[in-house]
């Protein structure tokens, strides 16, 4: 069965899963204590900042499904317009690979999966 959104492109998808990704970030964040915003915005970065985010998928990748994993792949393999500011070329790579996927999950609806892997980038982070 064809899924729609295989058709967008996967920086169509990253762009999508930025927002997706910044939000369950900044919900995360908020739900954890009553802190003064730029505090809030100093954890934030150190959670959607592409090093970071290339760490994360990095663990992640065991645990995707083939599709998943394929989805992921495609954004990680696309040729952005910008560059990577605070990272490698390749954790950029990595860090837009992984909201490709967040995207592709968000306009499938499959919250359910966003909220497990998101909970395991919650532990990876807490860990750290």
């Amino acid at each position: 069965m064809h899924n729609p959104t295989d058709d967008f492109s996967p920086l169509t998808l990253a762009f999508v899963g930025d927002g997706v990704y910044d939000l369950l970030v900044r919900e995360y964040l908020v739900r954890q204590a009553n802190r003064p915003v730029g505090e809030l915005n100093k954890i934030k970065v150190a959670m959607v900042n592409c090093k970071s985010q290339a760490q994360f998928a990095a663990k992640l990748l065991p645990y995707l499904t083939e599709k998943e994993t394929a989805v992921y792949k495609r954004g990680r393999n696309a040729a952005p317009k910008s560059t990577a500011k605070n990272g490698t070329i390749a954790e950029y790579h990595s860090a837009t690979g992984l909201e490709c996927l967040f995207g592709y999950l968000h306009l499938n609806g499959e919250n359910q999966r966003i909220a497990e892997l998101f909970e395991r980038i919650k532990d990876l982070f807490s860990n750290a």
